[in-house]
């Protein structure tokens, strides 16, 4: 009889611990513009999930920023630096981020000491549920970033809706809880687009299901990704003395003998 109340008990709780907390909802998709992308991601980047972004150069900062101003529509977008992040990678500038297509008045940035305090800065704003994006950089390996600091702050994410996007900079890669890594890298603008941020995006890890790498252009007028439609040009390589379609010096070019002037 008793074993019994036990076990009544024990479930009367786990009753009421559901009916109290439940499971995070559902969450909505934010697609990027891309539809090979898109498709790959179930119809979009999830919100309230935690997302990572590998460094492969600098470009991966402005990358991360144009998702963070892509998720968060016109919510508040808070990004957390480390000292060390703020004082390697360069101090962020509102004037940049309007040109992204961002909105300053929403972006807050965050200085702490050390990797610890930015994981608690972190979950104290991922429980706000009226900021739209958490952007928190991070270099190298710190030991306060394991396996369970990324769980929690996947599952505070799936509970408060805002979305988590983790900068890592010169970082080994390490499996974590992360909805999607991404490995990002500066790239060619088409002659269409001079001058618009383009990156070199691999979609590197995604729990929907298909992976895949597309070379992005940002449009901050409609806070859009477009797929670049130039093929990409093979890279400087010294050690293969591949040139890539770079033009040969002029004295190695074909030229009738009667044209060369010695000086």
């Amino acid at each position: 009889m008793e074993h019994n109340m036990n076990r009544q008990d024990k479930i009367q709780e786990l009753r009421h611990f559901v009916a109290r907390y439940g499971l995070p909802p559902d969450r909505p998709v934010q697609p990027l513009g891309v539809p090979g992308a898109d498709v790959a991601l179930g119809g979009g980047l999830a919100t309230g999930a935690l997302h990572e972004i590998y460094a492969q150069d600098w470009a991966a900062g402005g990358f991360a920023a144009c998702l963070a101003i892509r998720m968060a529509g016109k919510k508040p977008v808070f990004w957390i630096r480390p000292d060390y992040e703020a004082l390697e990678y360069g101090a962020l500038h509102a004037q940049g981020w309007a040109e992204l297509g961002g909105d300053p008045r929403n972006l807050f940035l965050i200085r702490t000491a050390n990797a610890a305090e930015a994981l608690s800065a972190a979950h104290d704003i991922l429980g706000c549920a009226h900021a739209g994006v958490l952007l928190l950089e991070m270099s190298g390996n710190p030991a306060a970033l394991d396996m369970v600091a990324g769980r929690k702050l996947n599952f505070a994410a799936g509970m408060s809706g805002v979305t988590p996007i983790l900068l890592r900079e010169g970082a080994d890669i390490f499996p974590s809880a992360a909805q999607t890594r991404w490995h990002a890298a500066s790239a060619c603008s088409d002659g269409d687009d001079w001058g618009l941020p383009t990156f070199r995006a691999e979609l590197a890890r995604n729990r929907q299901g298909p992976t895949g790498s597309w070379t992005l252009t940002w449009n901050p007028d409609n806070g859009l990704f477009q797929q670049c439609a130039r093929q990409e040009h093979a890279p400087y390589d010294s050690s293969q003395k591949n040139f890539g379609t770079l033009a040969a010096a002029s004295f190695d070019r074909p030229v009738d003998q009667e044209r060369r002037v010695a000086f």
